[in-house]
């Protein structure tokens, strides 16, 4: 299905769909930007917005979702949008930013938090994430703060990272993407009147604003398989994380075992155990465990079986391996296959056409994992290979 796209001219009248995109100027200069037209804001930076910081009348985030070392992420799945702040570099304090952004987060999520007459303060907030072609912005939907499975002290957190020695803080903020499908061009000239109450807004933004309900655009995902180069880094940082973490473990696959295990836990928080199994012992398994889900004596523990391969990026897991792990997996069990390289089209395709509870951690994946952690660079990741997977001699 081609995209919807919407051309610079018509912007001014365009309502705003979902995933639609929204074409800039060709000129190649400032005036070429789309959101001023569009939704009357500023025209740079991730934050824009109309207001000031204690009158905010509308915001657009923006994000190329190209960041590694800052990854934005939409789950069309559950709706959430993962956002970070703009305090990306040593220098400065959390909330002393230039476009303010850390600190409008900051105030909107303690909006978010105080009740109705708090909501009513929070602005409209649209997401944007450029589409690579000149100054093109895909619109991903209306946002508000939060979300259903998250407490206040989890959908605002400021984390530490370090880049060239230096500590610094910066925030990872958490939306909900409304089940608002179509923006009215009608309800954005009632924003930018200042009327965004009102009976033209859409019903899941009237419902949040005075219940406080998150009522997510989830979409279901159909039968598909990843590709080999979506399982693959795509960047030359990435390639070479995982190319040292295979050349550490050339001489010692069974200590990648651990390495993969410490990798699921990154993944899964709430794993209540698991045990490496020896080399000649394993029938099949290189790791078992359990995962925890739900809180306190409601809980249930839910048992897993990890197989791991330490691969050089150019060599795939077929369905040799895949078949393997699958038949080692007991009733109600569930698999966990961790490699540094990608599962193969046959074998992802067979897992997923069956059916089979398979989650796989590939390459790209692996990436991700360590960048979230703090680790995003061969050194960092050396040093935590070391830390945490010594080897012997």
């Amino acid at each position: 299905m081609a995209d919807e796209i919407i051309p610079f001219s018509r912007l001014e009248q365009a309502d705003l769909h979902v995933d639609a995109i929204y074409q800039s100027g060709r000129r190649g200069n400032a005036g070429d930007e789309p959101l001023p037209r569009l939704i009357s804001v500023s025209n740079s930076g991730g934050f824009r917005y109309r207001g000031n910081l204690e009158s905010l009348e509308l915001v657009a985030l923006t994000s190329s979702l190209k960041d590694p070392d800052w990854p934005d992420l939409l789950d069309p799945e559950t709706g959430i949008f993962t956002y970070y702040g703009d305090n990306k570099r040593p220098g400065r304090p959390l909330h002393e930013t230039p476009r303010n952004g850390n600190e409008l987060l900051r105030r909107i999520f303690n909006d978010t938090h105080s009740g109705p007459d708090g909501r009513r303060k929070v602005p409209p907030i649209f997401i944007f994430t450029s589409t690579g072609e000149w100054r093109d912005f895909r619109f991903r939907g209306l946002a508000v703060p939060g979300s259903i499975s998250l407490s206040s002290s989890e959908d605002l957190v400021a984390i530490w990272k370090i880049t060239e020695g230096a500590r610094f803080q910066n925030y990872r903020a958490r939306f909900t993407v409304l089940n608002a499908p179509i923006i009215s061009r009608t309800w954005i000239n009632d924003i930018i009147e200042g009327r965004p109450l009102c009976p033209n807004a859409p019903e899941a933004w009237r419902d949040w604003v005075e219940n406080g309900n998150h009522r997510p655009l989830q979409a279901t995902r159909s039968l598909e398989y990843r590709t080999k180069d979506e399982q693959l880094p795509t960047s030359p940082e990435g390639n070479a994380v995982i190319r040292c973490i295979h050349k550490y473990f050339a001489k010692d696959p069974y200590g990648f075992e651990h390495c993969a295990a410490g990798l699921v836990r990154l993944m899964m928080s709430d794993i209540a155990s698991m045990d490496v199994t020896r080399p000649s012992r394993d029938g099949g398994r290189d790791a078992i465990g359990q995962l925890r889900i739900g809180t306190g004596a409601s809980a249930i523990l839910v048992e897993f079986a990890l197989e791991a391969k330490c691969y050089a990026l150019t060599n795939s897991v077929g369905v040799r391996p895949m078949s393997r792990l699958i038949s080692r997996l007991r009733h109600r069990q569930f698999g966990i296959l961790v490699t540094t390289s990608y599962v193969d089209r046959q074998a992802y395709q067979e897992i997923k056409e069956d059916q089979h509870p398979i989650i796989v951690i590939a390459a790209a994946d692996i990436v991700v994992l360590l960048k979230d952690h703090g680790y995003s660079d061969p050194v960092s990741v050396l040093a935590w290979l070391k830390s945490n997977y010594p080897l012997d001699g």
